[in-house]
Order: C-alpha cells, then structure tokens, then sequence
C-alpha cells in the first residue's frame, strides 16, 4: 500500500511538474486577434507586416510597394488605415489598377493610397462618436489631403469620398502596433 501511495505521489509529482514546466513555456497572455483574408492580425505587428499575410489585400500590398510607402506604413504611426480588399480595386474601371502600378503614375498611385490613411489612431467607437458629436456626419482628413465623410448607416460606418462614392467598413478595428486597420469595400478617390 504504501509503495502504491509512493508511486501514486510520484506520479501526481510528475503531472505537475510537466504542467508547470509548460505553463512556463506558454505566453503571459494571448495576442487578441482578428481574422482579415485567412490570415490572423496580430496587434503586435505592424500594418505592413500583418496586410501581408492576407489573402483579400494583394492587391492593396502590391501598391502600397509600387508607391513606396512600406517604410512609411511601417513606422511608428499612429496610423488608421482604411484598407480596400481586392474585390473593392475590382470594382474600378478595367485597366484603372494596372495603369496606377505604372512608374510613372506613382504620385496618383501615392495620392489615392494616402487617402485612405488618416495620421490617428481611431477605433471604430471613437469615429462614431465622432459622427454623433457632429450631428450625424464627420469630417475626416487624410495624409493625402483628401477630405472623408463618415457616417453611420444601418449600424454600419461609412465613408463619403471627394467624388461621392460609398466605402463600407466590413471588419473594423484590427488593432496594428502602429495603429489600426478597418477592412472597406470600395477604394477611395481624390476629387481629382
């Protein structure tokens, strides 16, 4: 009885002991991600590292390159990047997206990019009070001059681009090290 005792003890040592040793192994917490494109985002990543790794943003990740602003979106920020899937640079013109990738369209490739980048670090819930504070509409400034209006419809937050057109967020705040990204389903254009 006493070597079963004995063995039950070393065994039950044993247990912990593994338990211990890969609770110890094991991060002090877990990152709180999002999906975005298949992918996992990952706030301690910034938005150049986590835009990547999603399959609906090729298309955004292949201009932000053309443009050269991978540096810039990969600094320290705060940054809230409003990020159009590929589905939402289908919906423009056939041939628009190839003829913006040209070298010698990368100023209009940089403008529309930065239109869709505004110098904070602005949840979903800060922008909508915002838009309640401003009696229904607010005003937002980019990085590249352009002016947004966001809104709420049906629950849902909304921007206004300078040529009238309707971008809905599809999946918001997905925290970045450097700042935020809300997925949307158009892109954005200057007015000019």
């Amino acid at each position: 009885m006493k070597s079963l005792c004995k063995s039950a003890l070393a065994g039950a040592a044993m247990t912990l002991g593994l338990a211990v040793a890969a609770a110890s192994y094991a991060p002090a917490h877990a990152e709180e991600t999002k999906m975005v494109g298949g992918a996992a985002m990952y706030p301690s990543k910034n938005i150049v590292q986590n835009a990547v790794n999603s399959k609906d943003h090729t298309t955004l990740v292949a201009a932000v390159k053309a443009a050269g602003l991978v540096d810039t979106l990969s600094g320290k920020g705060p940054f809230t990047v409003f990020a159009p899937t590929n589905a939402a640079f289908a919906k423009l013109p056939a041939g628009t997206v190839d003829n913006l990738l040209k070298p010698e369209n990368k100023a209009q490739l940089t403008k529309v990019l930065t239109c869709h980048v505004v110098a904070a670090d602005a949840m979903a819930a800060t922008i909508g009070k915002m838009i309640k504070d401003d009696g229904g509409m607010h005003k937002v400034k980019t990085v590249g001059g352009c002016t947004l209006t966001a809104k709420m419809t049906g629950g849902k937050l909304q921007l206004v681009d300078e040529k009238g057109q309707t971008a809905t967020v599809t999946i918001a705040d997905v925290k970045q090290s450097n700042g935020v990204i809300h997925v949307i389903d158009t892109v954005l254009l200057p007015a000019s």
